[in-house]
């Protein structure tokens, strides 16, 4: 799909290139302890287009790898081997394992004058808000995944070229922090909204584990409709692996969970009543899995917190 100024798009999986050095680096650090102990594992494919979103010259495009059909048949059959081995294989057990507090590690990538910078109470705002969305609080017909979030570690870094996502993949094996299981956010300044990796490639490449954000999708952020936080919690799911609600369009594999209706396409905006396929069921236009806009934002499903707890278990436990 072309990109379009105002059709953007949120994004995972997007190897970046190249290297640079590291540029002065305040780094401001609070930990917090997990109330459990907890394994994610997120993985970010090669090559993948990227999107995000950022005042009026952002982009929507792919924000993950393709993945096909045989691609997402062979990944389902991986996850049930690791977690038949790891002897986690009813449903009330991959809960459980996965119900655990995640550390955030958020990497604010200023350019040289300053420009990227969040405030650390728009911080905290954007982990409320994953809170909140993961705790099935938007809607009465939301899931409560059982993931929680805690700020372990806010840095701030001087570096044009990182402010600019270029040598992405230096930069973040450079300032990666924890495990499997911790939740990196890169804030930069690019033409899309977000881009994450997904978590069956972790032990390809761990390194660079994690999401990218624009920074100005944060809570008070200047990115019309796209300023509530939500980019994160997208690219979040695309981090517990989730596809977009229009994975594989009007088909009945579509995203790999059943009680999401396929969709042919991404949403824009909040078309209510939107039917793009005549398989079963009306567009998900307010999942977080789709494109929509933030404020028509409401829900994760059943299946999509099942899913989460599988790929959380498998990967990143």
């Amino acid at each position: 799909m072309s990109p379009s100024a105002n059709h953007l798009r949120r994004t995972a999986a997007l190897f970046g290139a190249a290297a640079l050095a590291l540029a002065g680096a305040t780094a401001s650090a609070s930990a917090v302890a997990p109330t459990s102990e907890r394994g994610v594992a997120c993985v970010e494919p090669e090559s993948s287009g990227a999107n995000a979103r950022g005042g009026a010259d952002v982009q929507r495009g792919k924000d993950h790898r393709d993945i096909s059909v045989k691609e997402q048949r062979a990944i389902d059959a991986r996850t049930k081997r690791v977690l038949t081995r790891n002897g986690v294989t009813r449903p009330e057990a991959r809960a459980a394992a996965a119900a655990a507090t995640i550390p955030v590690y958020v990497h604010v990538m200023r350019d040289s004058a300053g420009n990227g910078d969040v405030t650390n109470q728009q911080i905290s705002q954007q982990v409320a808000v994953l809170n909140k969305t993961y705790g099935g609080q938007e809607s009465s017909s939301a899931a409560n995944t059982g993931f929680t979030f805690s700020l372990a570690g806010t840095y701030r870094y001087n570096n044009t070229a990182w402010h600019n996502d270029r040598q992405s993949a230096q930069y973040r094996s450079q300032t990666r922090k924890g495990g499997a299981d911790a939740l990196n956010v890169w804030l930069v300044d690019f033409s899309y909204l977000g881009i994450a990796t997904f978590p069956w490639d972790y032990s390809g490449n761990p390194g660079i584990d994690g999401i990218r954000v624009h920074y100005d999708s944060l809570p008070g952020g200047g990115i019309a409709n796209y300023n509530l936080g939500e980019t994160t919690t997208h690219e979040a799911g695309h981090w517990l692996g989730l596809y977009h609600t229009f994975q594989g369009g009007c088909t009945t594999t579509n995203d790999g969970v059943s009680d999401t209706a396929a969709q042919s396409s991404p949403t824009s905006g909040c078309p209510a009543g939107r039917d793009s396929c005549s398989l079963p069921g009306t567009d998900p236009i307010h999942n977080y899995m789709d494109y929509s806009y933030d404020s028509c934002y409401t829900e994760f499903t059943t299946g999509q917190s099942s899913r989460m707890s599988s790929m959380f278990s498998a990967y990143r436990g």
